[in-house]
Protein backbone atom coordinates (compact mmCIF):
# COMPACT_ATOMS: atom_id res chain seq x y z
CA UNK A 1 0.00 0.00 0.00
CA UNK A 2 1.30 3.45 -0.95
CA UNK A 3 0.91 6.15 1.70
CA UNK A 4 0.79 9.71 0.42
CA UNK A 5 2.21 12.31 2.80
CA UNK A 6 0.35 15.59 2.47
CA UNK A 7 1.91 18.92 3.29
CA UNK A 8 0.57 21.04 6.17
CA UNK A 9 -0.56 23.60 3.59
CA UNK A 10 -2.58 21.00 1.65
CA UNK A 11 -4.14 19.66 4.85
CA UNK A 12 -5.08 23.18 5.90
CA UNK A 13 -6.59 23.95 2.48
CA UNK A 14 -8.64 20.73 2.54
CA UNK A 15 -9.89 21.50 6.03
CA UNK A 16 -10.84 25.04 5.04
CA UNK A 17 -12.75 23.73 2.02
CA UNK A 18 -14.56 21.18 4.20
CA UNK A 19 -15.46 23.81 6.80
CA UNK A 20 -16.80 26.12 4.07
CA UNK A 21 -19.02 23.32 2.72
CA UNK A 22 -20.17 22.53 6.26
CA UNK A 23 -20.97 26.20 6.93
CA UNK A 24 -23.01 26.47 3.72
CA UNK A 25 -24.90 23.30 4.60
CA UNK A 26 -25.75 24.47 8.09
CA UNK A 27 -26.91 27.85 6.82
CA UNK A 28 -28.98 26.40 3.99
CA UNK A 29 -32.68 26.03 4.73
CA UNK A 30 -33.84 22.91 2.85
CA UNK A 31 -36.96 23.43 0.75
CA UNK A 32 -40.11 21.51 1.61
CA UNK A 33 -40.75 18.71 -0.83
CA UNK A 34 -44.12 18.32 -2.55
CA UNK A 35 -46.57 15.50 -2.01
CA UNK A 36 -47.00 12.56 -4.33
CA UNK A 37 -47.60 13.14 -8.03
CA UNK A 38 -51.23 12.84 -9.08
CA UNK A 39 -52.88 9.79 -10.57
CA UNK A 40 -53.55 8.93 -13.28
CA UNK A 41 -50.30 9.93 -14.91
CA UNK A 42 -50.74 12.73 -17.44
CA UNK A 43 -50.05 11.85 -21.05
CA UNK A 44 -46.54 12.56 -22.32
CA UNK A 45 -46.48 14.86 -25.35
CA UNK A 46 -46.12 12.40 -28.26
CA UNK A 47 -43.73 14.78 -30.04
CA UNK A 48 -41.20 14.37 -27.19
CA UNK A 49 -41.28 10.56 -26.96
CA UNK A 50 -38.07 8.94 -28.17
CA UNK A 51 -38.85 5.31 -27.37
CA UNK A 52 -41.28 3.22 -25.38
CA UNK A 53 -40.51 -0.25 -24.02
CA UNK A 54 -42.65 -2.82 -22.22
CA UNK A 55 -40.60 -5.00 -19.86
CA UNK A 56 -42.47 -8.26 -19.18
CA UNK A 57 -42.52 -9.63 -15.67
CA UNK A 58 -39.16 -11.26 -14.90
CA UNK A 59 -37.26 -9.59 -17.73
CA UNK A 60 -34.83 -6.73 -18.22
CA UNK A 61 -33.89 -3.89 -20.57
CA UNK A 62 -31.18 -1.27 -20.96
CA UNK A 63 -30.88 2.01 -22.81
CA UNK A 64 -28.61 5.00 -23.31
CA UNK A 65 -30.13 8.08 -21.72
CA UNK A 66 -28.81 11.51 -22.67
CA UNK A 67 -28.59 14.57 -20.47
CA UNK A 68 -31.88 16.46 -20.68
CA UNK A 69 -33.90 13.35 -21.47
CA UNK A 70 -36.11 11.57 -18.95
CA UNK A 71 -37.71 8.19 -18.40
CA UNK A 72 -41.14 7.46 -17.02
CA UNK A 73 -41.31 4.05 -15.32
CA UNK A 74 -45.00 3.17 -15.24
CA UNK A 75 -46.29 0.32 -13.09
CA UNK A 76 -49.24 -0.04 -15.41
CA UNK A 77 -50.76 -3.12 -13.76
CA UNK A 78 -49.32 -2.78 -10.24
CA UNK A 79 -47.39 -5.27 -8.11
CA UNK A 80 -44.03 -4.84 -9.81
CA UNK A 81 -40.67 -3.75 -8.43
CA UNK A 82 -38.26 -2.25 -10.94
CA UNK A 83 -34.54 -2.42 -10.11
CA UNK A 84 -32.48 0.36 -11.68
CA UNK A 85 -28.71 0.76 -12.12
CA UNK A 86 -26.75 3.35 -14.10
CA UNK A 87 -23.27 4.28 -15.29
CA UNK A 88 -21.78 7.46 -16.73
CA UNK A 89 -21.79 6.75 -20.47
CA UNK A 90 -18.45 8.50 -20.99
CA UNK A 91 -16.70 6.72 -18.10
CA UNK A 92 -18.40 3.64 -16.72
CA UNK A 93 -16.15 3.63 -13.65
CA UNK A 94 -18.54 6.33 -12.41
CA UNK A 95 -21.81 4.75 -11.38
CA UNK A 96 -24.92 5.23 -9.30
CA UNK A 97 -24.28 5.28 -5.56
CA UNK A 98 -27.33 4.83 -3.33
CA UNK A 99 -25.36 4.93 -0.07
CA UNK A 100 -24.07 8.41 -0.87
CA UNK A 101 -27.49 9.41 -2.18
CA UNK A 102 -29.05 8.64 1.19
CA UNK A 103 -26.12 9.90 3.25
CA UNK A 104 -25.70 13.35 1.76
CA UNK A 105 -29.46 14.03 1.64
CA UNK A 106 -29.94 12.68 5.18
CA UNK A 107 -32.74 10.34 4.17
CA UNK A 108 -33.49 6.98 2.59
CA UNK A 109 -36.94 8.25 1.57
CA UNK A 110 -36.46 9.09 -2.08
CA UNK A 111 -39.24 10.84 -3.94
CA UNK A 112 -40.21 13.86 -5.99
CA UNK A 113 -37.69 16.65 -5.48
CA UNK A 114 -34.76 14.40 -4.54
CA UNK A 115 -31.70 13.65 -6.65
CA UNK A 116 -29.67 10.48 -7.15
CA UNK A 117 -25.89 10.77 -6.93
CA UNK A 118 -22.98 8.99 -8.54
CA UNK A 119 -19.96 7.79 -6.60
CA UNK A 120 -18.14 10.91 -7.83
CA UNK A 121 -20.48 13.34 -6.05
CA UNK A 122 -22.32 14.29 -9.22
CA UNK A 123 -26.05 14.16 -9.88
CA UNK A 124 -27.17 11.40 -12.21
CA UNK A 125 -30.96 11.69 -11.92
CA UNK A 126 -33.49 14.21 -10.70
CA UNK A 127 -36.76 12.68 -9.47
CA UNK A 128 -39.20 15.04 -11.18
CA UNK A 129 -42.37 13.02 -10.62
CA UNK A 130 -43.32 10.20 -8.23
CA UNK A 131 -46.79 8.96 -7.38
CA UNK A 132 -45.57 6.10 -5.17
CA UNK A 133 -43.14 7.40 -2.55
CA UNK A 134 -42.16 3.80 -1.79
CA UNK A 135 -38.64 3.04 -2.98
CA UNK A 136 -35.77 1.03 -1.55
CA UNK A 137 -32.15 2.16 -1.87
CA UNK A 138 -30.66 -0.22 0.72
CA UNK A 139 -31.67 -3.85 0.27
CA UNK A 140 -30.51 -4.90 -3.18
CA UNK A 141 -32.36 -7.28 -5.46
CA UNK A 142 -33.34 -10.92 -5.67
CA UNK A 143 -30.85 -13.70 -6.47
CA UNK A 144 -31.22 -17.29 -7.62
CA UNK A 145 -30.75 -18.37 -3.99
CA UNK A 146 -33.37 -15.99 -2.57
CA UNK A 147 -35.86 -17.02 -5.25
CA UNK A 148 -35.23 -20.72 -4.64
CA UNK A 149 -35.96 -20.23 -0.95
CA UNK A 150 -39.06 -18.10 -1.56
CA UNK A 151 -40.54 -19.97 -4.53
CA UNK A 152 -39.41 -23.60 -4.04
CA UNK A 153 -39.72 -25.79 -7.11
CA UNK A 154 -40.54 -22.88 -9.44
CA UNK A 155 -38.48 -21.75 -12.41
CA UNK A 156 -38.01 -18.01 -11.96
CA UNK A 157 -35.82 -15.15 -13.10
CA UNK A 158 -34.07 -12.88 -10.60
CA UNK A 159 -32.65 -9.36 -10.42
CA UNK A 160 -28.99 -10.27 -10.00
CA UNK A 161 -28.83 -12.55 -13.03
CA UNK A 162 -30.79 -10.04 -15.12
CA UNK A 163 -28.36 -7.26 -14.28
CA UNK A 164 -25.37 -9.48 -15.04
CA UNK A 165 -26.89 -9.91 -18.52
CA UNK A 166 -27.44 -6.14 -18.80
CA UNK A 167 -23.81 -5.46 -17.87
CA UNK A 168 -22.51 -8.07 -20.30
CA UNK A 169 -24.47 -6.64 -23.21
CA UNK A 170 -23.02 -3.21 -22.43
CA UNK A 171 -19.47 -4.56 -22.48
CA UNK A 172 -19.20 -4.55 -18.67
CA UNK A 173 -18.60 -7.24 -16.06
CA UNK A 174 -20.53 -8.37 -12.98
CA UNK A 175 -18.01 -6.50 -10.83
CA UNK A 176 -19.17 -3.29 -12.54
CA UNK A 177 -22.70 -3.68 -11.22
CA UNK A 178 -23.41 -0.99 -8.62
CA UNK A 179 -25.94 -0.92 -5.82
CA UNK A 180 -29.56 -1.16 -6.91
CA UNK A 181 -32.40 1.34 -6.63
CA UNK A 182 -35.63 -0.62 -6.21
CA UNK A 183 -38.60 1.42 -7.42
CA UNK A 184 -42.05 0.59 -6.03
CA UNK A 185 -40.76 -1.22 -2.95
CA UNK A 186 -41.98 0.07 0.46
CA UNK A 187 -38.97 -1.17 2.44
CA UNK A 188 -38.05 0.55 5.69
CA UNK A 189 -35.93 -0.14 8.73
CA UNK A 190 -38.02 -1.74 11.47
CA UNK A 191 -37.91 -0.30 14.99
CA UNK A 192 -36.56 -3.59 16.29
CA UNK A 193 -33.87 -3.61 13.62
CA UNK A 194 -33.65 -5.17 10.19
CA UNK A 195 -35.59 -4.40 7.05
CA UNK A 196 -39.30 -4.90 6.54
CA UNK A 197 -41.91 -4.47 3.81
CA UNK A 198 -43.93 -1.66 5.36
CA UNK A 199 -46.96 -0.03 3.89
CA UNK A 200 -49.41 -0.91 1.17
CA UNK A 201 -48.51 -2.21 -2.23
CA UNK A 202 -48.29 0.35 -5.01
CA UNK A 203 -51.34 1.35 -6.98
CA UNK A 204 -51.83 0.18 -10.53
CA UNK A 205 -50.62 3.08 -12.64
CA UNK A 206 -48.05 4.34 -10.12
CA UNK A 207 -45.14 5.97 -11.90
CA UNK A 208 -41.77 7.62 -11.40
CA UNK A 209 -40.10 10.10 -13.76
CA UNK A 210 -36.33 10.54 -13.68
CA UNK A 211 -34.55 13.32 -15.58
CA UNK A 212 -31.00 12.56 -16.72
CA UNK A 213 -28.42 15.09 -15.56
CA UNK A 214 -25.57 13.42 -17.51
CA UNK A 215 -25.30 10.96 -20.38
CA UNK A 216 -25.82 7.48 -18.94
CA UNK A 217 -26.19 3.79 -19.60
CA UNK A 218 -29.21 2.62 -17.62
CA UNK A 219 -30.33 -0.91 -16.84
CA UNK A 220 -33.70 -2.13 -15.55
CA UNK A 221 -34.90 -5.46 -14.13
CA UNK A 222 -38.54 -6.33 -13.44
CA UNK A 223 -38.49 -9.01 -10.73
CA UNK A 224 -40.14 -9.23 -7.28
CA UNK A 225 -38.26 -7.67 -4.39
CA UNK A 226 -36.80 -10.23 -1.92
CA UNK A 227 -39.13 -8.89 0.81
CA UNK A 228 -42.26 -8.75 -1.35
CA UNK A 229 -44.88 -10.57 0.77
CA UNK A 230 -46.66 -12.11 -2.22
CA UNK A 231 -45.87 -15.87 -2.01
CA UNK A 232 -46.54 -16.28 -5.74
CA UNK A 233 -44.03 -15.25 -8.40
CA UNK A 234 -46.17 -13.03 -10.60
CA UNK A 235 -44.44 -9.75 -11.57
CA UNK A 236 -46.54 -7.63 -13.91
CA UNK A 237 -45.22 -5.84 -17.01
CA UNK A 238 -43.96 -2.27 -16.67
CA UNK A 239 -43.88 0.43 -19.33
CA UNK A 240 -40.83 2.66 -19.74
CA UNK A 241 -41.07 5.79 -21.88
CA UNK A 242 -37.93 7.71 -22.80
CA UNK A 243 -38.68 11.31 -23.75
CA UNK A 244 -37.23 14.80 -24.10
CA UNK A 245 -37.71 16.55 -20.77
CA UNK A 246 -38.52 20.21 -20.38
CA UNK A 247 -35.51 22.44 -19.71
CA UNK A 248 -35.03 22.84 -15.95
CA UNK A 249 -35.74 26.32 -14.63
CA UNK A 250 -33.17 28.20 -12.54
CA UNK A 251 -35.25 27.52 -9.43
CA UNK A 252 -35.93 23.86 -10.32
CA UNK A 253 -36.80 22.07 -7.08
CA UNK A 254 -34.42 19.15 -7.58
CA UNK A 255 -31.54 21.54 -8.23
CA UNK A 256 -32.22 23.78 -5.24
CA UNK A 257 -33.94 21.70 -2.54
CA UNK A 258 -30.83 21.11 -0.44
CA UNK A 259 -27.25 22.32 -0.11
CA UNK A 260 -26.07 18.85 -1.13
CA UNK A 261 -28.06 18.97 -4.37
CA UNK A 262 -26.67 22.44 -5.15
CA UNK A 263 -23.13 21.11 -4.67
CA UNK A 264 -23.86 18.06 -6.79
CA UNK A 265 -24.98 20.22 -9.70
CA UNK A 266 -21.91 22.42 -9.25
CA UNK A 267 -19.85 19.24 -9.67
CA UNK A 268 -21.84 18.40 -12.80
CA UNK A 269 -21.13 21.86 -14.24
CA UNK A 270 -17.39 21.32 -13.77
CA UNK A 271 -17.62 18.03 -15.64
CA UNK A 272 -19.73 19.47 -18.47
CA UNK A 273 -17.72 22.69 -18.94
Amino acid sequence: MIHVRRSPEEIAANRARYEEHQKKGLEFAPKALPGLSTLPAPAIDAATVIHQEIIPGGWYWSTKLLRGEAVRIDQAEGNSTVALIAWNAADTSERINLVDTAKVQWTTALGKGRVIFSDMGRVMFSMIEDSSGAHDCLMGGSTSASNAAKYPGEKTRNTRDNLVLVAGKLGLDRRDIPGILNLFAPVRLAKAGGFGWQGKRSNSGDYVELRAEMDMLVGFSNCPHPLDPDPTYQPKPVVIARYEAAVAAADDLCRTASAEAVRGFENNALMQA
